[in-house]
């Protein structure tokens, strides 16, 4: 439920002890800053720590009927809803085997009992202020990936139009291949998803090789702006010299391709299947 402007948000606190007395005393010295939420063994506990809101924190007894400290300690750990959230045992076993076993657990913090108000005031606001904080970073690296996921494909998408572009250059100027080279992507596409259920096809055509297949086919045909015009245009039939000049347009593409490659310092998938179509694509 969403809060009024002027309510200020309070961190929720799990109280979990068998000892009544104890119970009462932590809900004292919290309930000023704090949401209270109390359990008397593990299985309460547990069945607490899943209520909304979920606990900022967890103050947790060692000894208890049932489940003890330890064990729900580790529990907790293992959800995925408290995993993360600070656990401070608060305890009679206080000797330096009891706190490794504690730390050990999943516990942040290990006080011993009687429990002293300032001390166990202090405690509190300091792992609910490093809650807090990891909470917040969390939340900005959640935002800062969602962000660059969404600048990745912003980009690609301008990548896919400026290929697109860049290729109707040949297209434009050969107006007997009408939409050819979009055609030919989605000919591609279709093959080499006919093809990947070929046992010597399977290795390469993974589904992220078929779309970088699907994306470069479409400058097969770049070469064809090194043509001549009158070659290009020609309504008639090729003479056998023409036809050799028409010919190297395979080999016209996979140059201006490759001197692309050249300005990257890292190989490119795209650019090197592009430059493979490009110079193969009449070999049959």
């Amino acid at each position: 439920m969403a809060m009024h402007q002027h309510e200020i948000y309070r961190p929720t606190i799990l109280a979990v002890d068998d000892d009544p007395d104890s119970l009462r005393l932590i809900a004292g010295l919290l309930r000023d800053n704090y949401h209270v939420r109390i359990a008397t063994n593990g299985e309460q506990a547990l069945r607490a720590a899943e209520l909304e809101p979920r606990p900022d924190l967890i103050l947790l007894d060692v000894v208890m009927p049932g489940i003890d400290g330890y064990d729900l300690c580790r529990r907790l750990r293992a959800q995925a809803h408290t995993r993360d959230t600070p656990i401070l045992f608060l305890t009679v076993r206080s000797n330096v085997e009891d706190e490794e076993t504690g730390f050990a657990a999943g516990g942040v913090d290990y006080l011993a009992k009687p429990i002293s108000p300032p001390i166990l005031l202090a405690r509190v606001r300091t792992h609910i202020a490093l809650k807090g904080a990891a909470d917040f970073l969390k939340d900005q690296n959640a935002f800062l990936q969602e962000e660059i996921h969404r600048r990745v494909i912003q980009m690609s998408t301008i990548q896919d139009v400026a290929i697109v572009a860049l290729a109707s250059l040949a297209e434009t100027r050969d107006n007997d291949t009408g939409n050819h080279v979009r055609r030919t992507q989605y000919y591609v596409e279709i093959l080499a998803n006919h093809l990947r259920g070929h046992v010597r096809f399977a290795p390469l055509l993974t589904d992220d090789n078929i779309e970088l297949l699907y994306k470069s086919a479409v400058i097969h045909d770049i070469g064809k702006v090194g043509i001549p015009d009158h070659i290009l245009l020609k309504p008639g039939k090729l003479t056998p010299d023409e036809f050799e000049i028409m010919k190297t347009h395979t080999v016209l593409g996979r140059n201006a391709i490759l001197a692309a490659e050249k300005l990257l310092d890292a190989p490119n998938d795209f650019l090197r299947f592009g430059r493979e179509i490009a110079l193969s694509h009449h070999e049959h």
